[in-house]
């Protein structure tokens, strides 16, 4: 009997994962080098001129005037503001620490779902959510590489406005694919990055080759190709199957960041990131039985590629 080999679409899925588990290591290679302001900008531009570029293959159509301030909403939340937080964020926090804080996003998401569009907080979405934040308060308040400090609150701060940019993509998504809404979001973030432009020249002219190969990662590989290949491999899985590997972005960037950079997680943040994916799960398990796109497969494809785009990644 012969083993069966895995679809392209799995191959796509996983590579995704890998991708952009890697952004959090890379991130720390790139800051002792560049800065915060020059890695941040650097690497959403290089990330909207790859999507730019590949928009015309992916058949990308321009959006509605209509549909710019919600889009200039996503630019700055999921792209700008991310990537500054998460970079400033990880000058002191370990990049695994990161991962696992940054993944309780969805729970910000989902109340301002509540909140501004109506959507009903069951009570399962209001326990996974409690569950969620007890992790990322057990990981912030651990005694290890992260400790609780105001690097830890920043990168929680992050995890806020990837929040904001899932909630804001809800809407666009009913009109436009995944890799539609993540293009336009890169576009729109490298217009509201330009401001870090003067910083990023004097950064560049004396950063090592090893960060600004960092930058030039963190841009074509976990922001563009992540997201190219996450629209193409969630367009032909179910919803569950792409839903649950994102789960592993945490486990698996603790693990690059213990192979590149030697890091070690401290006990109490593995726990702490165990709870809070653990209330994402929760809460991703009540959505996936009502969706409020409605049924369509593409539809609901769509929607988890748009949410996921900016962890990592947009925005990764």
């Amino acid at each position: 009997m012969s083993s069966r080999i895995p679809s392209p679409h799995v191959f796509a899925l996983a590579g995704t994962v890998v991708l952009w588990a890697s952004a959090f290591p890379a991130i720390r290679v790139g800051i002792d080098g560049l800065g915060v302001a020059a890695l941040s900008f650097l690497r959403i531009v290089i990330a909207a001129l790859a999507l730019t570029l590949v928009a015309p293959l992916a058949k990308v159509r321009l959006p509605r005037r209509r549909d710019l301030p919600m889009i200039a909403l996503c630019g700055v939340t999921g792209v700008t503001a991310y990537q500054a937080l998460l970079n400033w964020g990880e000058v002191r926090v370990a990049a695994g620490t990161a991962s696992l804080l940054i993944a309780v996003a969805p729970v910000f998401s989902v109340l301002l779902g509540s909140l501004f569009l109506g959507e009903r907080l069951s009570r399962t979405i209001v326990v996974g959510s409690a569950v969620a934040l007890a992790g990322a308060a057990l990981v912030s308040l651990a005694g290890g590489a992260g400790g609780f400090t105001v690097s830890a609150l920043i990168v929680l701060a992050a995890a806020v406005v990837q929040g904001v940019y899932h909630f804001a993509t809800k809407p666009l998504l009913r009109r436009y694919t995944g890799l539609e809404v993540a293009a336009y979001a890169m576009a729109a973030g490298a217009v509201f990055a330009l401001p870090l432009l003067p910083a990023t020249w004097h950064a560049a002219l004396h950063a090592p080759a090893g960060a600004l190969a960092s930058a030039v990662y963190l841009g074509l590989l976990p922001s563009a190709l992540g997201f190219v290949i996450w629209a193409y491999a969630v367009a032909r899985l179910p919803l569950a199957a792409s839903t649950a590997a994102l789960y592993l972005v945490p486990p698996v960037a603790l693990l690059v960041s213990f192979v590149w950079l030697g890091e070690v997680p401290h006990p109490v943040e593995l726990l702490g990131g165990a709870v809070s994916v653990a209330g994402v799960v929760l809460i991703n398990r009540r959505k996936r039985s009502r969706s409020p796109l409605g049924p369509s497969a593409e539809n609901v494809s769509d929607a988890t590629a748009g949410q996921a785009a900016t962890r990592p990644a947009p925005a990764r």
